[in-house]
């Protein structure tokens, strides 16, 4: 969708999606923001479009939201700023205020999820390792009630943001926020008050430094490191972090694709490949990800209910983060 607006609507920047239909209708949990206008001026280039195993550094973070969040992801650009291809769906949301930094994008990419979600991650387009588990841990400790002293957990304030203080850094640019907090950041923007640390002063945040983020078994055991706040800003950093082997995950078949996979001669049991794609995660297998596979992430971790898009695809592009299950299965035909 395409909207116009003033400069009097800044915190309604225009809008447009990337098909026509709407995946959301009604007001979901969370949503992901990614601000893909920064000057990039160490890189020398725009790091939305670096190429990351066969796709692009925004695809994959926009991707690794989806799946997290299974609600609508906003990306910020600079006014005009191309930008590499993305997942259907995905809301394309132009910053009005060059050079205003994170704070200007945080407000335009919270703004535009006001009715479509109540919280969102935000996350730079930087960050090539960030994990699933990650978002998740972030964006729990978001909803965790806030109990003062003597208060009763009926009692207890619930958080504004939800700040990552990691590896020794407040991280504001992978941290879960209330879409709510849209007009602060557009005022504090206006007063020329741009650093984050002036929203946080003015909400209620909880921090979670490594040993409360690592608190999650299931990132402890994924992401032991927290190299998902490990971001890039030279070449020398993009060209270190694109040296790494792409994530560990495992490879299940089922169904004919069992039968068809044994009588090539090939094992049908379970894999363990590198891959940082669902369609490179079949290319190691020797499968084709035709139109008659689809593919399934996790499926053991999921019931019925919470499946949704970033877990159930046809799109090989969709991102995958280590300790990842795919499962490959016939497509059901058509009614």
């Amino acid at each position: 969708m395409t909207r116009q607006n003033t400069a009097s609507e800044a915190t309604e920047p225009p809008t447009r999606r990337q098909d026509t239909a709407d995946p959301y209708p009604r007001t979901v949990t969370s949503g992901g923001v990614v601000l893909a206008g920064g000057r990039s001026s160490r890189m020398g280039t725009s790091k939305a479009a670096l190429e990351w195993h066969g796709s692009t550094l925004l695809r994959r973070t926009v991707g690794i939201l989806t799946r997290a969040t299974g609600g609508p992801v906003v990306v910020v650009r600079a006014s005009g700023q191309d930008l590499p291809g993305l997942p259907p769906g995905t809301i394309v949301v132009d910053d009005l205020r060059e050079g205003k930094g994170p704070v200007q994008g945080i407000a335009a990419g919270l703004a535009a999820l006001r009715g479509q979600a109540e919280t969102a991650f935000v996350a730079s387009t930087d960050l090539p390792f960030l994990h699933p588990a990650f978002v998740s841990r972030v964006l729990t400790a978001l909803d965790a009630p806030r109990e003062g002293p003597g208060q009763s957990p009926d009692e207890a304030e619930a958080n504004d943001v939800a700040l990552p203080v990691a590896r020794g850094y407040q991280q504001p640019l992978a941290a879960a926020y209330r879409t709510s907090l849209a007009e602060l950041a557009e005022r504090l923007v206006k007063e020329d008050r741009l650093r984050p640390g002036f929203l946080f002063a003015e909400c209620a945040v909880t921090r979670l430094d490594d040993a409360a983020l690592l608190a999650d078994p299931v990132l402890a055991a994924r992401d032991p490191d927290l190299d998902s706040l490990l971001n890039v800003n030279t070449p020398e950093d993009y060209a270190a972090a694109r040296q790494r082997p792409a994530p560990e995950v495992t490879v299940r078949l089922f169904g004919a694709l069992v039968k068809a996979v044994t009588e090539a001669g090939r094992a049908a049991g379970p894999r363990s490949v590198r891959a940082a794609t669902v369609g490179a995660a079949a290319e190691a297998i020797g499968l084709p990800f035709a139109r008659h596979v689809i593919a399934a992430l996790n499926a053991d971790e999921i019931n019925a209910d919470e499946i949704n898009a970033g877990q159930i695809t046809h799109d090989p592009s969709v991102p995958l983060a280590a300790g990842d299950t795919v499962f490959f299965m016939p497509a059901m035909p058509p009614p």
